[in-house]
């Protein structure tokens, strides 16, 4: 879902620290090469075939055990996991993250609320948008067991079996939490005109610096004169 020329190269963290902090940051995840933070022109590549080299994964308590005695980092490390009980989920390497809600939001119309097929793979058309309209897709997440790092989403738009559009947006680091993250990617544009009408075929997917994917959707929609 997505027709903005050329790739996106955003990131957003979820601690505002991390704006600030960038040091606190890398010593609490795993290091990864610029590679995995920005996007290129051969996503498609290093998704599927070239896996990046990272450091050891480490459990919740081993990363609260390192540096233990950096006052400054422990207490960001503190901030950062908030209320997580470590006694309770500390011992486990994976992370995991489940996508909750997926909705596509435009102006002065009712959300589209997607459903997430668990096979990847919606039936007929997942939705349709109007030619020439304002939209931004809306998701939920919830994050357990252990700390994602590198958390993004990327999407690939084909139209008559040619790739138009590719994009990426860099999530950042979430630790485990109660509550389900939100995130609101920035809002785009539909094409409009007789060509830009039609059907096309897409691939979502939701990874993280180690090309874990958490989801992936092949799906096709509309772009019509106006909404269905």
């Amino acid at each position: 879902m997505g027709f903005v020329e050329g790739n996106k190269e955003t990131g957003e963290s979820s601690v505002e620290d991390d704006k600030s902090e960038g040091t606190h940051h890398d010593s609490l995840s795993r290091q990864a090469s610029e590679s995995s933070v920005y996007a290129t022109d051969h996503d498609e590549e290093d998704e599927d075939g070239n896996k990046i080299e990272l450091g050891p994964q480490c459990t919740l308590k081993e990363q609260l055990e390192k540096d233990k005695d950096d006052e400054s980092l422990r207490k960001w490390k503190e901030q950062l996991l908030g209320s997580v009980d470590v006694n309770n989920i500390g011992e486990i390497l994976e992370p995991e993250v489940k996508i909750t809600s997926l909705s596509i939001i435009s102006p002065n119309r009712e959300d589209i609320v997607l459903p997430i097929p668990e096979n990847g793979k919606p039936q007929g058309l997942w939705f349709t948008l109007k030619e020439g309209s304002q939209y931004i897709l809306k998701f939920t997440f919830e994050v357990t067991n252990n700390i994602v790092s590198g958390f993004k989403y990327t999407n690939t738009v084909w139209k008559t079996g040619v790739k138009v559009d590719s994009s990426k947006e860099m999530l950042g680091t979430f630790s485990p939490q109660a509550e389900p993250y939100t995130h609101e990617m920035p809002e785009e544009t539909t094409p409009s005109g007789l060509f830009a009408r039609g059907q096309y075929s897409a691939r979502s997917k939701f990874v993280d610096d180690d090309n874990k994917c958490y989801l992936e959707i092949n799906y096709t929609f509309d772009i019509r004169r106006d909404w269905a």
